[in-house]
């Protein structure tokens, strides 16, 4: 099978095709035709080691001292079910389907196997392979963050950084909690937000929303720009900040914060629950989410998604097309 491999840090520069051996489903798991799969900001981290202020130590513990320990990018994907293994029950050769792999990575190529009790659901009918293969990046993160930090009907809900692919599922699926959302981001991306359900926007090169005057029961930061020493004034009392972009330095001060102020603050990765992947396929099929495209790219134009990623300014997902 094809994929794109690198094995040395870098720019896009460093992705290359390989023709490397197709996997071999085991009894319990499945091989999947790719049909789409996205790049990601985690991909960009990932290939760049490009890490919030104190990870770069850490990015090489994780993804490989000298070189990358997985070849192999991509972290969500749609396709269809090729194989199936002796002992699997769930599925069946044919099957629609859309998974998120995470840090074990592997997407950014024309198959995959993964056991049928993973990160692994039928696809919603109501979505393209495009879309489907973009509902887990944003999503998950949403989902894990809102319940860490209680997020309720009534909630006045502020999220910065509101047109990537974690914001932009954040407004939607906030709005579905039946939260009061806020939107920040640049004037480009005002009607996109609108049109999600935002509120309220605040464009962001016109106003500082921790000078407005007004308090929210929840800022969630999906872009490291709005911290907790930023927004604490906006903060409502017993107000939650929901850190899913933060440098060390935050990391660290989170629990601290927690203890000796009213603000709880919520910061770090989290587990993934298989639920939470099931959970955005049933809001997608309800048609309460739906993963916003920026742009869509051929398998053979993955070094050019992977540029456009890098400059930081894409609008919800970038969605690359492996089999069309």
């Amino acid at each position: 099978m094809r994929a794109v491999v690198y094995e040395r840090y870098g720019s896009p520069d460093v992705l290359e095709f390989r023709d490397v051996p197709t996997p071999v489903p085991a009894p319990n798991e499945v091989l999947i035709r790719i049909h789409a799969t996205t790049v990601s900001a985690a991909d960009w981290r990932a290939r760049s080691l490009a890490m919030p202020p104190g990870f770069g130590w850490m990015a090489r513990l994780v993804f490989g001292v000298t070189r990358p320990r997985q070849p192999i990018l991509g972290t969500e994907l749609s396709g269809v079910i090729e194989k199936v293994g002796s002992a699997v029950t769930r599925f069946k050769v044919g099957d629609a389907v859309f998974a998120y792999r995470g840090a074990r990575m592997g997407t950014h190529a024309e198959y995959v196997c993964m056991p049928e009790d993973a990160h692994l659901m039928l696809k919603p009918a109501n979505l393209t392979f495009e879309q489907a293969a973009a509902l887990t990046f944003g999503g998950t993160p949403v989902l894990g963050f809102f319940r860490r930090g209680g997020v309720k009907r009534g909630d006045r809900l502020l999220v910065n950084g509101a047109s990537g692919s974690i914001g932009t599922a954040a407004i939607q699926i906030g709005v579905q909690l039946g939260a009061i959302v806020t939107a920040v981001c640049s004037g480009r991306n005002v009607e996109l937000v609108k049109s999600l359900g935002a509120h309220d926007v605040i464009d962001y090169t016109k106003e500082d929303f921790t000078a407005r005057n007004r308090q929210y029961d929840v800022i969630m930061d999906t872009a490291g720009t709005a911290g907790y020493a930023r927004s604490r004034a906006a903060l409502a009392p017993g107000g939650r900040m929901l850190l899913v972009f933060s440098g060390l330095g935050d990391l660290l001060k989170a629990p601290f914060i927690s203890l000796t102020t009213r603000t709880r603050i919520v910061a770090g990765p989290a587990p993934v629950p298989v639920e939470d992947v099931r959970a955005l396929g049933e809001m997608a099929s309800a048609g309460h989410f739906t993963p916003v495209i920026d742009r869509a790219y051929p398998f053979e134009q993955i070094a050019d998604a992977h540029r456009y990623v890098d400059q930081g300014h894409k609008r919800g997902s970038v969605v690359v097309t492996i089999k069309s």
